[in-house]
C-alpha cells in the first residue's frame, strides 16, 4: 500500500493524506467524482431554477453542496462549462418516455418551463453566446438542435403516414419552424411571464393536424 499526499480543493484544510491500493482505490475515487459531479447538477438546476442565469453564481452553486469555489472548479473547468452540463442535465430530466409522442412531449416540457423561468433564462443566454464557435455550449446546441429537427421531422412523417396531420408539411421544414418557435416563445415569456408558451406551441402543432 503506498501513501500519498494530494491536494483536495473541496477540503476545509490545506492537505489530506490519501492511502490508496492501486487500481481499486482510484476506480473508487473515480466513482465519487462521478456521483459529486451528479450532485453538483442536480444541486445547480435548482439554483438555477430559483435565482436565474444571472443570480446563480459559482459561490452559491458552491455553497450549496458544501465546497469551496476552487473545489467545484475542480469537477468544471469553468462556470460555462457548468452551465452547460446543466443543461444537459435538465434535458436528462425532460427526457421523453419511449411511447411518449414527440410533439405531447414538448407540449409537456414547455408548459413546465414556464414554472422554471432561471432555466429558460439560462437557457436562452446561453444559446445566444454559444454562437461563438469557442464557446463550451456550441456543441452542446449544434448537437441538441440537429437531434430535435430529427426528432420531430420522424414523428410528422408518422403522423402523416397514419393521416394524423398535412401531407402538404414538408417534414424537416416544419420541424425547423416548430423548433425556432418554441424558442421564440420562450424568448417572449421571458419578456412578458404572461405569454402561454404551451398554448402558442399547441395552436401551431393543432394547425398540422388532420
Amino acid at each position: 500500500m503506498v501513501k500519498e499526499t494530494v491536494w483536495r480543493p473541496e477540503s476545509k484544510s490545506k492537505y489530506h493524506s490519501v492511502l490508496y491500493d492501486g487500481g481499486m482505490t482510484r476506480r473508487g475515487s473515480y466513482a465519487k467524482g462521478i456521483a459529486k459531479r451528479e450532485e453538483i447538477l442536480t444541486v445547480a438546476l435548482d439554483v438555477i431554477a430559483r435565482h436565474g442565469y444571472r443570480g446563480a453564481s459559482v459561490r452559491e452553486i458552491a455553497d450549496a453542496v458544501g465546497l469551496s469555489q476552487a473545489g467545484l472548479l475542480h469537477y468544471f473547468d469553468s462556470r460555462d462549462e457548468l452551465l452547460t452540463a446543466v443543461l444537459t442535465k435538465r434535458d436528462e430530466v425532460d427526457a421523453p418516455a419511449p411511447a411518449e409522442e414527440p410533439f405531447e412531449a414538448l407540449l409537456r416540457i414547455v408548459a413546465h418551463n414556464a414554472e422554471v423561468p432561471g432555466l429558460v433564462q439560462l437557457y436562452a443566454q446561453l444559446s445566444i453566446e454559444a454562437t461563438d464557435p469557442a464557446h463550451p455550449a456550441h456543441e452542446y446546441f449544434v448537437a441538441r438542435y440537429e437531434r430535435l429537427r430529427s426528432m420531430f421531422a420522424d414523428g410528422i412523417r408518422r403522423a402523416q403516414a397514419a393521416g394524423a396531420m398535412r401531407a402538404d408539411a414538408d417534414p424537416e421544414t416544419t420541424a425547423t419552424a416548430i423548433v425556432a418557435a418554441a424558442d421564440g416563445l420562450q424568448a417572449q415569456f421571458l419578456l412578458d411571464p404572461s405569454i402561454d408558451m404551451a398554448a402558442g406551441l399547441r395552436a401551431l402543432i393543432d394547425g398540422l393536424r388532420l
